[in-house]
């Protein structure tokens, strides 16, 4: 039963539902056949459209797969609330790693180490959020865990309802102008 149908409980009245035999059906009939031509050359032309756009994504399209023991690089910059090594937006880096694959999930999603700091993500992720990585000695290793060494100062930041305690951290493997200052609440954990 068609929508119409249903909704008003009879069929609804188009060319294609002429039953009466007169002259107007003659020229109902050659609308209908009209009809069904420029809706032939419409349904044409979108497709060309569809085919046309869809040559041009294919192009810079390519199929990646990895296999367990691959080493890739994962990307996280889109995460929000993820603070990587102190830093936030465009100076944090868009890539962490290298990882290595545990297993493959699905054809488009694998399982990799998740570190502490991204504890509060899942360690399954697409294909999309992955990287190769190629060994290089220049690649630095960021995936090592930042700990603080020292306490340098302590402060209370007011806000318009509460208060914040900071403390301002000496990092390992950091210089003193590298000291960021981080919620005390954050670093108890």
């Amino acid at each position: 039963m068609a929508p119409h149908e249903a909704l008003y409980g009879r069929k609804c009245r188009t060319p294609l539902y002429c039953t009466e035999l007169s002259k107007k059906k003659l020229h109902r009939v050659d609308l209908v056949r009209e009809t069904e031509e420029k809706v032939k050359v419409i349904r044409d032309s979108l497709k060309t459209a569809s085919d046309h756009q869809k040559s041009y994504a294919d192009l810079k399209r390519k199929e990646i797969e990895f296999q367990v023991g691959d080493k890739v690089f994962l990307k996280v910059s889109p995460w929000k609330k993820v603070i990587r090594f102190g830093r936030k937006g465009k100076l944090s880096p868009q890539f962490f790693g290298p990882y290595e694959i545990i297993e493959r999930i699905g054809p488009v999603t694998y399982r990799l180490p998740v570190p502490p700091e991204l504890d509060q993500i899942h360690n399954v992720f697409h294909v999309s959020m992955l990287r190769w990585y190629r060994s290089d000695p220049s690649h630095p290793d960021i995936t090592y865990s930042k700990e603080p060494i020292k306490i340098l100062a302590r402060e209370t930041k007011e806000l318009r309802n509460k208060k914040v305690a900071l403390v301002k951290f000496l990092w390992e493997r950091h210089g003193i102008e590298e000291a960021t200052w981080e919620p005390e609440a954050t670093m108890r954990k």
